[in-house]
This record gives structure tokens, sequence and C-alpha cells, in this order.
């Protein structure tokens, strides 16, 4: 008990000082007034004192960042500085799904696809086909996950889409699974495919690694001198020691991801995701809406690393017995 109210405490001072931080970013910072943007190009300076009474900016800074953060976690009524009266709560928890949506397709993609090529490169270390999955992680890890998108977009929306290969891809944009779930799959499929790409080459690169160690383990070499076939013992033994340090990646991606991580993707398919709102703060410097999409992610990446850690816990006893006898 005394563990978890530890580590809630710390979730709660690392979202405080976060938002800290974003605020003063944009409120302590010299020129960054936003009365200037909300009123107006051209307008008088009796306007943007009219603006700057109204919203509050005229008060002081501890005491305009606990009203944002009131707006924010107890009335859930902070709006936004660029679109009046839009609730940024309410758009952040109406982007989410489409963010989810689109994270978990790429999971999909991305696991299986470093299942293969790890245990791939693994099972023939050295060889030719090795040095094969070797070049192609190199390359899906450095091509830039903007361009690609563009030249998937460039292929399939334009180019190809009359033919059979691509006569099934929708127009850019995002179908709810509740309308359509074809439609909402066939939306996703691409843009999953893309982001997965660079995931793919890092994953297998690293379970290649931890397969190629897991094979030296005492365990797996009684395994192998028993006769179990290289297959099973790839699959059954080997695979199931090499799963920590996969596990811990999967998490903070996956949560990274899920925050607002794949902003880029989102805005070159067109899907109203967490990182399609991000990127919309970000164009207008639209405080509560950064604001809310920060803390949005913060909350994800802190949630996975408190998650990943009573896992680590779970599945390597020694790690909890070690901590206690330090």
């Amino acid at each position: 008990m005394k563990g978890v109210a530890s580590r809630l405490g710390q979730m709660v001072l690392v979202l405080f000082g976060i938002s800290v931080l974003v605020f003063a970013v944009f409120f302590a910072t010299p020129g960054s007034d936003p009365s200037v943007r909300i009123a107006g190009r051209g307008a008088s300076p009796e306007v943007i004192e009219r603006v700057r009474h109204a919203y509050g900016f005229d008060r002081p800074l501890p005491m305009r960042y606990l009203t944002m953060m009131d707006h924010l976690f107890i009335s859930r009524n902070l709006t936004s500085y660029v679109n009046h009266g839009q609730n940024v709560v309410s758009e952040v928890f109406a982007a989410a799904p489409v963010t989810l949506s689109l994270v978990l397709w790429a999971a999909l993609f991305w696991v299986a696809g470093a299942l293969v090529f790890g245990l791939i490169g693994a099972a023939f270390q050295g060889e030719w086909i090795d040095r094969l999955v070797s070049l192609l992680a190199l390359i899906g890890l450095s091509i830039p996950v903007f361009w690609l998108g563009e030249m998937v977009n460039l292929v399939s929306e334009s180019r190809f889409h009359d033919s059979w290969l691509f006569s099934w891809v929708p127009p850019l944009g995002y179908v709810p699974f509740m309308t359509s779930p074809l439609g909402w799959a066939k939306a996703l499929i691409l843009p999953a495919m893309t982001l997965a790409v660079a995931f793919i080459g890092l994953y297998s690169r690293v379970l290649r690694t931890d397969l190629l160690t897991a094979m030296q383990d005492d365990a797996l070499r009684t395994a192998r001198a028993k006769g179990v076939g290289p297959w099973r013992l790839w699959f059954c033994h080997a695979l199931r020691l090499s799963g920590l340090s996969a596990l811990s990646l999967f998490g903070l991606d996956f949560a990274q991801l899920l925050g607002g991580g794949a902003l880029l993707i989102e805005v070159v398919f067109a899907l109203p995701g967490v990182g399609h709102l991000t990127y919309q703060g970000l164009s207008t410097l639209d405080l509560p809406l950064i604001m809310a999409t920060v803390l949005y992610a913060a909350f994800f990446v802190v949630i996975a690393n408190a998650l990943i850690d009573g896992l680590y816990r779970l599945l390597d006893p020694r790690m909890g017995r070690g901590s206690h006898d330090g």
C-alpha cells in the first residue's frame, strides 16, 4: 500500500511539473501575451486591455495557473483562446478514440512484423537472410515518417488509386467504428502500416539481440541437450525469456503514441486525433488546447511507466527483492 501511495505521489508531481513548465513557457516568456492574439490583428490598445482583463491575464501568474487548472480538471469548461467557445476537454475526449484506433492497428502491425523479422534474424544469425533483415530494419528506421506518409498518399490516393491494388483505399479522413466497421478499418490500415514501419525496424533488432542472449541461458542449453527442436526452442523458450526489454519499450511507445506521438501521421492522413489537435494548438499558439493535449499525453506516459514497473516486478521477482534489500 505504501508503494502504491508513493507511486501515485510521484505521478502527481510529474504532471504538476509538466503543467507548470508548459504554462511558464507561454506566459512567463517575454512577448508571449495571448491577449494580442485573442484581440486580433490591428486591435487597439484599449481592446487588448479589455481582453486582458476579461480573460484574467492581468492577474498574478500563480492565480492564472490555478484558474486554468480548475477549468481543466475540476469544472472541465476550459475554452480555446482561438476558437472562442470551443471546449478543449471535450475536443480531446472526442479525438482520443481516433488516436486509440490508429495506435491499436499500428501496434498489431509492428508487433507481428518485429516477431517475424526478429526471429528470422536470430535463427539465421550471420547468414545472408540475417543481413537482409538487418538492412530492411535500418531502412525502416531511417525513413522519415512524414515523407513516407506523403509517398503512400501519392501512390494510393493519386497515381495508382484506380488500379486493382489501391482501388479499395478510401478518401483521407476517419470513419467511426459505429458508423461502419469496414470503413473504419479501411481508413486506418495504410496510416497504421506507415506508422509501424520504424517500430518494426527497432523492435526486430531489439528482439533479435535479446533472443541471441537468451539462447546462452543455461535452461535453453539444457533443453537443447534434451533434443528440443530448434523452432520450439526459439518460440517456446527463447521468446519467453527475451520479452522483458521489448515489453518495456512497447509500453512506453504505445503510451507515447496514444498521447499524441502519432502527430505527423494524423496530419498527413487527415485523422482528427489527439496529435492533430496538438498540431492545431501549436500552429495557433492556443495554450488551453496545448495544455490539455500535453497533460493528456503525460498522463498516459506516467501511467505506462507505473504499469511497466509493476509488470517487471511481477515477471521478475528479483527486482522487488533487490529494492527491498537495498
